[in-house]
């Protein structure tokens, strides 16, 4: 198992927003990215950069999981990282999954109608609803809108 993990900086010297830690581990072909602090504009720059590290890397990979159980806030932008994140797996065919997402996660997502763009999965990897082609509920068990 591989794991590796970013530092905190500042993304612009005139904002004062910084980058939350970010940290992966690959598990044959799945690699977990958590995330640990506020999904905002400040966290693109680190989720984007491990993504494209790890599809440049790991070229066996079928599934990346975004743990963001630690998020306490989510704004729109940090809902575009999140749509940007899936769109960096589709031509490969990587699912993008949520781990357990809080509901400072999942609300937004629900209310944008983006849920349905995610495959999400419970901190042991069952998943409880995939994701679908044309953004209708595709649920297992209970129901996300």
């Amino acid at each position: 198992m591989e794991e590796t993990s970013t530092t905190p900086q500042d993304t612009h010297p005139d904002t004062t927003a910084a980058e939350p830690p970010v940290s992966h581990t690959v598990e044959g072909e799945t690699a977990r990215i958590t995330v640990g602090g506020e999904l905002t504009e400040a966290a693109r720059r680190p989720l984007v950069r491990t993504v494209t590290d790890l599809l440049l890397t790991e070229h066996s990979l079928r599934r990346v999981e975004l743990d963001l159980r630690q998020v306490p806030f989510m704004n729109s932008a940090g809902l575009a990282v999140l749509v940007q994140l899936q769109k960096l797996g589709v031509p490969r065919a990587i699912d993008t999954a949520l781990v357990d997402p809080p509901p400072s996660v999942a609300r937004p997502l629900q209310l944008t109608g983006l849920w349905h763009r995610f495959t999400v999965v419970d901190a042991g990897g069952t998943v409880s609803a995939e994701a679908t082609a044309d953004g209708r509920p595709g649920s297992r068990g209970a129901e996300h809108s």
